[in-house]
């Protein structure tokens, strides 16, 4: 009589979800822990970089705030521009969306990374006549350093006075370069660490080394620029091909607005936009990977 009762069957398949939920929530946090540790450390790095006095909290923050607003903002759109679409689909989609928006910025500041990088390489040359001209006269390799640093052009006298901190603090010049080396990752300035180890260990002229990798980094930069300038109407082809589809829904809307609405407002309309716009993005990608050549 009590095998027969469904309660225990009940029980048994209760115990059994929940334990399985139990699992699962606690797998989740594990796997939302690391990857937050990840997520902060990478971030901080990140922010050091640039020279941004920010805690890493709050780009992930500014992530999640982000994230959430544009998820919001797409199901609220979605929602009242697509009726005839399921709340599912519109959440789903705003889902996506709003998960698409959250590295946007770290992105961000991996651009702002690559522009001063950038900047540094094309003050590096001018820098480097400066400390040649400072050996000239005289001075030491760390008194010619303290020259650069002492100039206020952003953002190389800012990483030469790091340098030089580093100096005054006791550290040697070989880590100190070498430190400097694994902040900026530029290989410009690697050649120019290299040249002043080697000067200094085989007693070479440091003058005429630091003149000729001058003249090396000058001829990276002008073959840098014309490489750009080459591959110039690439780039533009990809920012055409890429706005091509949207200019073209856009102008479909104004001359056969009957259709376009019962296209976007059909879930197979929605999910051919969302195909077209990764299938674009990904084109998009591809074509500035190969337009970008590394000189």
């Amino acid at each position: 009589m009590v095998l027969s009762n469904s309660f225990w069957p009940g029980m048994c398949a209760f115990l059994g979800v929940f334990f399985a939920m139990l699992v699962v929530v606690e797998f989740s946090a594990y796997v939302g822990m690391r990857y937050r540790e990840r997520f902060l450390s990478e971030a901080s790095i990140e922010l050091d970089d640039v020279l941004i006095q920010m805690p890493a909290g709050r780009v992930l923050d500014i992530s999640l705030a982000l994230s959430c607003f544009v998820l919001v903002g797409v199901f609220l759109f979605l929602s009242v521009w697509t009726e005839e679409i399921s709340m599912g689909w519109c959440l789903a989609g705003a889902f996506v969306i709003g998960a698409a928006a959250f590295p946007l910025p770290r992105l961000y500041l991996r651009y702002l990374r690559r522009r001063r990088l950038a900047k540094f390489n094309s003050q590096l040359e001018d820098a480097l006549g400066m400390i040649s001209s400072s050996l000239k006269a005289g001075f030491s390799i760390s008194q010619a350093l303290e020259e650069v640093a002492d100039q206020n052009i952003h953002p190389i006298s800012v990483e030469f006075r790091l340098l030089v901190q580093e100096l005054r603090l006791g550290v040697p010049l070989e880590q100190a370069l070498g430190n400097m080396t694994g902040r900026l990752e530029s290989d410009d300035f690697e050649l120019v660490a290299t040249a002043i180890l080697t000067a200094r260990q085989t007693g070479g002229e440091l003058t005429g080394a630091l003149e000729r990798v001058a003249g090396l980094v000058r001829e990276r930069v002008r073959i840098a620029n014309k490489v750009r300038a080459l591959t110039a109407m690439g780039r533009l082809q990809a920012l055409m091909i890429g706005a091509m589809p949207f200019v073209l829904l856009v102008g479909m809307s104004y001359v056969s607005p009957v259709m376009m609405h019962d296209f976007l407002h059909s879930p197979i309309g929605v999910a051919a936009v969302v195909v077209v716009v990764i299938l674009v993005t990904c084109g998009f990608l591809m074509i500035r990977r190969i337009m970008t050549i590394e000189v």
